[in-house]
């Protein structure tokens, strides 16, 4: 019974679809294999953020707020984690007497990005193929 068992993962290993290694989700370590995502992105508040500034030259805290539907804290948080990995740059700075915090995406986030969608495009396309067989 074993030997079947480890024949079915290996027949999953070899199937599976081969993606770029994955960033930790501290931004640095290394990867826990080829299957893995990039937990910093995966995340949905990372991920809504990440995929905003992709979309814009840039965005205030506060529009990234609205758009996400979330709270400071919790926007803060997540921001802090992707500046921190160098997938975006966080500008402060004063409108009168008003402070506005203004996040771009880096080459770095656009690349994770990237790396990102292909890896999910390569799983659904794996799923795909699997539900048609």
């Amino acid at each position: 019974m074993a030997d079947s068992s480890a024949a079915r993962r290996q027949r999953a290993d070899a199937s599976a679809p081969r993606v770029p290694p994955a960033r930790s989700a501290g931004g640095g370590g290394a990867a826990r294999g080829s299957a893995s995502l990039d937990n910093l992105i995966h995340h949905r508040i990372r991920l809504g953020i990440v995929s905003a500034l992709a979309a814009a030259e840039s965005l205030t805290f506060n529009e990234i707020k609205a758009l996400l539907e979330t709270t400071d804290g919790n926007l803060s948080v997540h921001a802090r984690k992707l500046e921190e990995a160098g997938y975006v740059t966080c500008l402060k700075a004063f409108e009168g007497r008003m402070p506005k915090t203004e996040f771009k995406l880096t080459e770095a986030g656009h690349r994770a990005l990237r790396q990102y969608l292909d890896h999910m495009e390569a799983i659904i396309r794996h799923a795909r193929s699997k539900t048609r067989a």
